[in-house]
């Protein structure tokens, strides 16, 4: 069967009307996120000479993708509730349903057109974005992060060892602290074997040739069973971290300087999995239910693209102000509330599967119920 058969007159002319539709509301929302803030900020730079004209408008179409990601379910939304409002309007819907054909056949097209989206959102946010921040920050300069702690556990989930680095910028690492931990426990407070402090540090390769951490110009405080200073002395270098464990701590910190959307999903799904390995809980519960969204996001296109089908079937005299006040108001719920699931997660009140799911399965439960209000 040639797929000329497959799509026919009928979905060849709502797939390209709500194409266009959806086109130019990306284009509209893409305009109105761009215009106010970010547009003059990079005017203000090229007039301050911090940017020249071509480096302005490079970081102008490196931030598109990242509206993109938003711009790409609220586009649809519109599109196809402005689409069917008009067909209902012109009386086209009633035509359709009048030769036979029923609501999920008109919205078969639709479908098909959201499917495709529903993929470019995916790709956007597991390529585009993290791509385009990237250039970004080669553009506007590495990031640096003011305090990272990394703590060494043993089996028993008690501290080995704890690093502290005042400050991370682009692989160095500058006034370090670290913490040995003895193996008394007094009450809850765990005795220290020795105390080290070192002025700068990188990650390297020790005698053996294995990952460490390298710490140089250190000053070691040794501390007895008591708490006391025993000795205080200074070494040239001192390698930390060994290993995997080096390796590991590594990516945390260079991770953790990052937002999620910095991260494709092969990365984050390491990230998750280190930070579960070194039982940050909470950031593992944030950052799971962050790279969980990645796969429930983009299905909302499709339940957007549905919510305006529906918010399109409209009586001839039905004021059009009604449909896209409810399709802007779901819009306004969705991106909303997504801050409180991320901090149900992160406070485990829910697990991150629950908390990623339940925004698209509320959407759904949504239609449903309109869609039996609605009688289609």
């Amino acid at each position: 069967i040639s797929m000329k058969k497959l799509f026919t007159v009928y979905d060849r002319y709502i797939f390209n009307q709500v194409l266009i539709t959806t086109i130019v509301a990306i284009l509209l929302f893409t305009i109105v996120w761009i215009a106010p803030e970010m547009l003059l900020n990079t005017i203000k730079k090229i007039l301050a000479h911090e940017y020249t004209v071509k480096t302005g408008v490079m970081v102008l179409i490196y931030e598109l993708p990242k509206i993109l990601g938003k711009a790409f379910p609220v586009g649809l939304l519109l599109g196809s509730l402005f689409t069917f409002d008009k067909l209902s309007k012109d009386s086209e819907l009633t035509i359709f349903r009048a030769v036979g054909m029923s609501f999920w056949r008109i919205l078969a097209p639709l479908l098909v057109l959201s499917l495709i989206v529903t993929y470019l959102c995916f790709v956007t946010y597991d390529k585009w974005i993290p791509y385009s921040c990237q250039k970004l920050q080669e553009i506007k300069g590495g990031s640096s992060l003011t305090q990272y702690i990394y703590t060494k556990k043993d089996q028993n989930n008690h501290p080995e060892q704890a690093v502290i680095v005042s400050r991370f910028y682009q692989g160095e690492m500058t006034n370090v602290i670290v913490l040995n931990f003895s193996k008394q426990v007094f009450d809850d407070l765990h005795g220290l074997t020795n105390i080290l402090t070192a002025e700068t540090g990188y990650k390297g390769v020790d005698a053996e040739g294995k990952p460490s951490w390298v710490l140089k110009n250190v000053t070691d405080y040794d501390i007895n069973e008591d708490g006391i200073f025993k000795s205080i002395t200074k070494k040239d270098r001192v390698d930390i971290l060994n290993g995997e464990d080096a390796n590991d701590a590594y990516t945390i910190m260079l991770n953790s300087t990052k937002r999620d959307r910095d991260i494709n999903n092969q990365d984050l799904k390491h990230y998750v999995n280190l930070l579960k390995k070194a039982n940050l809980d909470e950031d593992y519960r944030l950052m799971y239910n962050k790279y969980l969204q990645r796969f429930f996001h983009p299905f909302v296109c499709v339940l957007l693209a549905i919510m305006g089908c529906l918010l399109g079937f409209s009586k001839p005299r039905e004021q059009r102000l009604i449909g896209f006040t409810i399709a802007i108001g779901c819009i306004f719920v969705y991106y909303i509330t997504l801050p409180f699931f991320d901090l149900l997660a992160e406070k485990g009140v829910l697990p991150p599967l629950i908390t990623a799911a339940f925004p698209p399965l509320a959407f759904l439960c949504a239609i449903i119920a309109f869609y039996k209000s609605r009688d289609l």
